[in-house]
């Protein structure tokens, strides 16, 4: 964004659904706890994890097990596992490329959320994705609620 690093941080299950999204100006300890914090209050807690080999996202885990007294999360840091995210984040970033990036954080946020809503359609995955009485915009909605 206007020449600066910003990250979009994404989740899927093993079956390719989407879990959550977030975008981010950083990639710090704050920023993973978040996500990860809102990705279990809406999905629950997943008996494991895999992650690249970002330590910030190790720490971000191993802080909310600690806070919770249920039985820990395994963390398996893997680069040839992540590959399923990979993939799936490809599809994302090929709409973004043409646009040349974004010129506000806000801007962001909105077309991101609106590229991965239609990815989610795409997927079949939004139970109400074919529900054709709702306007793309109730569909956003819906799902950021």
């Amino acid at each position: 964004m206007r020449g600066r690093w910003t990250y979009l941080y994404r989740a899927i299950d093993n079956h390719g659904d989407t879990v959550e999204f977030w975008f981010s100006e950083r990639r710090d300890l704050v920023a993973a706890k978040r996500f990860l914090r809102k990705a279990l209050k809406r999905h629950g807690r997943p008996e494991r994890i895999v992650i690249d080999g970002s330590q910030t996202n190790r720490e971000a885990i191993l802080s909310c097990d600690a806070e919770s007294r249920l039985q820990p999360i395994r963390i398996w840091q893997s680069a040839h596992l992540n590959n399923r995210i990979e993939q799936d984040h490809r599809a994302i970033k090929r709409r973004v490329r043409p646009m040349l990036g974004f010129k506000s954080v806000a801007s962001a946020r909105v077309i991101l959320g609106g590229i991965e809503l239609i990815h989610m359609m795409r997927k079949q995955q939004a139970k109400y994705a074919c529900n054709q009485r709702l306007s793309l915009a109730e569909h956003f909605e819906r799902l950021a609620a």
